[in-house]
């Protein structure tokens, strides 16, 4: 592919994802925008990487570790949900406030 058709569908997930992320009321769904997000900055770092230094792959180095860290930030996060699910029997976010007891 392109350069500039690999960063517009990146731009287009990222910018999807930020509409999600902020107009979602479900956590889950907040959860998948997050990844989306991540998936598209992996995008942006592996296409500049073979585009600037296309011999050193430090780019998708750096793209393998966030695929790492995006793995262990969803299972942990979706341990939380569950955890709450099982408290308050919901998943909205503006319903999951733990302060108030």
């Amino acid at each position: 592919m392109m350069f500039e058709h690999v960063l517009f569908l990146s731009v287009y997930l990222f910018s999807l994802a930020i509409y999600g992320l902020i107009t979602s009321r479900n956590m889950i769904r907040a959860l998948m925008c997050l990844e989306l997000i991540l998936n598209s900055i992996n995008m942006n770092l592996v296409t500049f990487s073979n585009l600037f230094d296309n011999r050193q792959l430090k780019g998708n180095i750096f793209s393998i570790f966030v695929i790492g860290i995006a793995a262990g930030e969803a299972a942990i996060a979706l341990a939380i949900v569950s955890s709450i699910y099982r408290n308050r029997k919901s998943t909205r976010i503006n319903q999951s406030n733990l302060l108030n007891n």
